[in-house]
């Protein structure tokens, strides 16, 4: 028995486990299937130093999700430190499959899981049942946040709470804007961002915006499907605008006509949809951007540019 396999016996108290030969990863983690006296588990492993936080992150994502049981998610079990360095995410395994046959499904249960925190406060009757600070995710949660902080790929949120989503998705931003400045001695996207900022506000006129729990990173990658169900997994969740989620669905591919239609015939465009989708997209090229260098840079810049032309006029 591995060193690996030892300290998930030990840490789950199996009373055995022995590897399926079935792993799966990415550009960020790397995944193996065991089975065990409690059934099938996945283990995700980051040799990072800062993986423990990124998993935290992801655990906390997937039983706010989990909790909300609107779409079908990986249950998390626990996050453990690797002695030789890094962490490990242990959850319960899926067998699935790219999405296909359930893209529709999804639209509506995606919808449904964005109409969740609102449908909360409808009901909440009294001030302790609505909370913004604590991790309790059947309660109405009244700012835009997280508990924790969650990490885009390997980068990490501020999720701190606010109560103005604008400025809550500007800091998130800045955030990038720094890095970019740091990384790579960049000074012209501080002076694109510094200029267009002033005219977000104009995207938001007359929008109610209620915080809706949010997958976070939901490309075509990270949505599969059962026989029965759809499946969402790695996310990097908080409480934000609904159509945030929708952006990065669009920038990759894996999610058809199908899948949105679904998912508006729920939560109808609203007016500034599209230029908004512009300024979410943003976030994620920059993300990109910070991730693997500068081959995203002329895309994030040329996105910049022509929201504050557009603003401008």
């Amino acid at each position: 028995m591995s060193s690996t396999e030892e300290l998930l016996k030990h840490e789950l108290e199996l009373h055995w486990i022995k590897g399926t030969g079935k792993s799966g990863g990415g550009c960020i983690n790397e995944g193996t299937a065991y089975d065990t006296d409690k059934g099938l588990i996945f283990v995700k492993y980051n040799s990072k130093p800062e993986a423990f936080q990124m998993f935290e992150g992801e655990y906390e994502s997937l039983a706010a999700l989990k909790t909300a049981d609107q779409v079908k998610v990986p249950s998390p079990i626990k996050v453990l430190r690797n002695p030789k360095g890094g962490a490990m995410l242990v959850m319960d395994y899926i067998d699935m499959q790219g999405l296909s046959l359930h893209a529709a499904k999804l639209g509506e249960q995606m919808a449904r899981l964005h109409l969740f925190n609102k449908g909360l406060k409808e009901k909440a009757v009294s001030k302790q049942q609505s909370l913004h600070y604590k991790v309790d995710y059947s309660c109405y949660v009244t700012h835009f946040g997280f508990p924790v902080t969650t990490c885009c790929g390997y980068l990490p949120q501020d999720n701190n709470w606010m109560d103005n989503w604008l400025d809550f998705f500007a800091r998130k931003i800045d955030q990038h804007v720094r890095w970019a400045e740091e990384k790579y001695n960049d000074r012209d996207v501080g002076q694109e961002w510094s200029s267009l900022l002033p005219k977000l506000p104009k995207l938001f006129l007359d929008l109610d915006i209620v915080p809706a729990l949010l997958h976070g990173d939901l490309w075509g990658g990270n949505a599969a499907e059962t026989d029965e169900d759809p499946v969402i997994f790695d996310p990097a969740s908080f409480y934000g605008h609904s159509e945030y989620d929708l952006a990065i669905s669009k920038m990759f591919g894996g999610f058809g006509q199908t899948y949105f239609n679904s998912y508006h015939n729920l939560i109808p465009k609203q007016q500034g949809f599209n230029d908004r989708q512009d300024l979410y997209m943003m976030f994620h090229y920059f993300n990109h951007w910070n991730h693997f260098d500068g081959g995203y840079k002329i895309s994030t810049i040329r996105l910049m540019h022509d929201l504050n032309r557009k603003l401008s006029s």
